[in-house]
């Protein structure tokens, strides 16, 4: 499997989309059964995944945001993490991807920040996450979803702990009274200096916002480290009565995400993704505007 640090900075890379949607069409209660479905589903997982290949992801992301022990306690499943991490890299590596990139969500426990054991109570999810490859070979592991950039750090320190595998760090973007994108607490340079301290290889957050503001953000980010920028687009709701893009939908089709990543391109980021409630042919129009394609240079 190629080493995807050999390719930062170098060529555009997009990233499977989200499955949750498509398998929650399909009757899947994706909060509580998305990393069991990986064992006692694999074919569902497989074709699902299988559209996001033939769109052509170069990367493919495993269906395991939940796989912390914290997650799965909520179904009963926390004993059998290692068996399930097992099932859903098999999933993907079948589907023979350029790169596998292993998911991991916030454990979604309460975090004082004052306290010790509190923090180190998150960091250690999160570094069991990890063990639970058990040598398995990944490209990185990818930290999304995470709102609090706290949570994020523990994530990270957590990881950091037991292993240098690549990282990719994803935070969720917010929308500030002014319309503005921003990060939970704190400005993205700031967000972005703290991720470089604490190991991230790649700096990520996720917003449904319009691509001239994501752009922006990414412009930010790009001033304030030397980290390779990764963008989750959300896509809202389909609604088959909307035939233009709104602030509050601004990838209503798939077709908008060709100048979406065209923007996103020339802005500095290198990898793309499909999320919220997208389909592979979202994932299939970031590719088309990308592939083959080197990260833009700054003119600095």
């Amino acid at each position: 499997m190629p080493d995807i640090q050999m390719r930062f900075h170098q060529d555009m890379l997009v990233l499977s989309g989200r499955q949750d949607a498509v398998l929650a069409r399909q009757g899947v209660d994706v909060e509580r059964d998305r990393e069991f479905l990986n064992l006692v589903e694999p074919d569902t997982v497989r074709d699902a995944l299988r559209l996001e290949s033939v769109a052509g992801a170069q990367c493919l992301v495993t269906g395991t945001a939940g796989i912390t022990r914290a997650r799965l306690a909520h179904a009963r499943l926390e004993d059998r993490a290692p068996e399930l991490v097992a099932a859903a890299l098999a999933v993907v590596n079948s589907l023979k991807p350029q790169h596998v990139l292993y998911e991991v969500g916030p454990c979604g426990l309460p975090l004082d920040p004052s306290s010790a054991p509190s923090l180190k109570q998150s960091r250690d999810q999160y570094a069991q996450a990890v063990r639970d490859l058990e040598g398995r070979a990944v490209d990185a592991v990818l930290l999304s979803g995470f709102e609090k950039p706290l949570d994020l750090q523990c994530a990270l320190m957590g990881v950091r702990k037991v292993s240098d595998v690549p990282v990719f760090a994803c935070v969720r973007a917010e929308r500030a009274a002014d319309g503005a994108v921003v990060p939970h607490s704190g400005t993205w340079e700031e967000l972005a200096g703290m991720l470089e301290e604490y190991g991230a290889s790649v700096v990520g957050f996720s917003t449904g916002a319009p691509a001239e503001m994501a752009a922006a953000v990414v412009a930010e980010l790009r001033a304030a480290c030397g980290l390779p920028i990764m963008v989750e687009l959300e896509v809202g709701r389909r609604d088959a009565r909307q035939q233009d893009a709104t602030p509050e939908n601004p990838y209503f089709c798939p077709d908008v995400m060709v100048g979406a990543a065209v923007r996103l391109r020339a802005a500095g980021a290198q990898f793309l993704r499909a999320g919220g409630a997208c389909a592979p042919s979202y994932t299939g129009a970031l590719v088309a505007a990308t592939a083959g394609f080197d990260v833009a240079k700054s003119e600095g």
